[in-house]
């Protein structure tokens, strides 16, 4: 079969590859999507790789049962499915809590999963422990494939700031792309929170307050001003940083409110500086930071619902597998709106 594999640091080829065979407790899924993200740019970029390569990359990943496995249940062939992101142990404190993307199994460091450790979905099939599968149900099995990573994320980054959410609050969205306009669409769906966009992309910026977003703002020198004013002064509740770039981590320390929290989901390299003194030093008194990974299968299920509701979606780019690197170029010069998707 065809697969987009990461041969060694910084070098991706279209490879062929035998075909998987399901193990026992596993599925194999003949590929209907698997979405490009920038975090396949970053696995492509590093000079290090972490993973054992030859490494197929794609975490974003929907297909149809093609094979299962010994001691599989509950799936059956021409069954469409969802790839969980986070392949916990199942085990382990958390993963019993069912925080697999939390694993103790990792400690302190990124939970494998597809395309993350393990063989993805930029291939004409994978092969997934069954576990780790979500079913399809009657969404689209290529426009779906993103909901597991672009929806997913934002969702979970919005849950672990909930508790700082409410009708009276003003939340911050800085960039609003592949993960970002999302997010807009999740605190639109789930809060009555004043939401307001931060991008450079004025595009962007149409589109998120298309989806939701009560104001939309240019992100330049007047931005930190202009979020301070909409508040009166006392700055936002939550900050969601969909960058995580040097500038909009210290634009998310400049507004956030006492008491509020900052959830840095971007992975730009950005440091949030701050000096333990009291304010107006460092950050204000009460804040949180956050820094969130994935999300679990009980709030991926949570998404697809409000996908199947109409009030989420995940704007799509399709494309052939045989594109795909063509396809991570455009995406690395900002020429992909939404997410792309590669379609075997």
């Amino acid at each position: 079969m065809r697969a987009l594999q990461l041969v060694e640091p910084q070098r991706a080829e279209l490879s062929q590859v035998p075909d998987p065979e399901p193990a026992p407790g596993e599925v194999v899924l003949a590929v209907t999507g698997a979405g490009v993200c920038h975090s396949d740019l970053h696995m492509l970029h590093a000079r290090r790789v972490v993973f054992p390569l030859p490494l197929v990359l794609g975490h974003e990943v929907a297909g149809t049962v093609a094979a299962v496995g010994e001691g599989v249940s509950g799936w059956e062939t021409g069954a469409g499915a969802l790839v969980h992101l986070c392949w916990g142990c199942g085990r382990c404190r958390a993963c019993v809590a069912g925080a697999d993307n939390y694993c103790d199994a990792h400690p302190r460091r990124t939970v494998p999963g597809p395309g993350l450790g393990h063989p993805g979905g930029m291939a004409d099939r994978i092969a997934v422990p069954a576990r780790h599968l979500v079913p399809l149900g009657d969404l689209d099995p290529v426009a779906a494939a993103p909901l597991t990573d672009a929806g997913l994320t934002p969702y979970h980054a919005v849950a672990v700031s909930r508790s700082r959410i409410t009708p009276s609050s003003t939340v911050a969205v800085i960039g609003v792309g592949g993960l970002g306009h999302v997010a807009v669409q999740v605190l639109r769906a789930t809060t009555g929170a004043t939401v307001v966009a931060v991008d450079t992309d004025e595009a962007r910026l149409r589109s998120a307050e298309e989806l939701g977003a009560d104001r939309a703002l240019l992100s330049d020198e007047q931005t930190a001003p202009a979020l301070l004013g909409l508040t009166g002064g006392a700055g936002v509740d939550v900050v969601l940083d969909f960058v995580g770039a040097p500038a909009t981590v210290a634009l998310a320390g400049d507004v956030v409110r006492s008491g509020g929290q900052v959830t840095l989901v971007g992975l730009a390299a950005g440091t949030l500086a701050h000096t333990a003194a009291p304010p107006p030093i460092g950050l204000p008194w009460g804040v949180s930071v956050v820094k969130p990974y994935g999300g679990t299968r009980r709030e991926l299920a949570e998404v697809l619902a409000l996908s199947r509701a109409g009030r989420i979606s995940v704007e799509v780019e399709r494309a052939p597998l045989s594109d795909a690197l063509a396809v991570l170029d455009r995406l690395e010069r900002g020429q992909v709106r939404g997410r792309a998707v590669l379609v075997p």
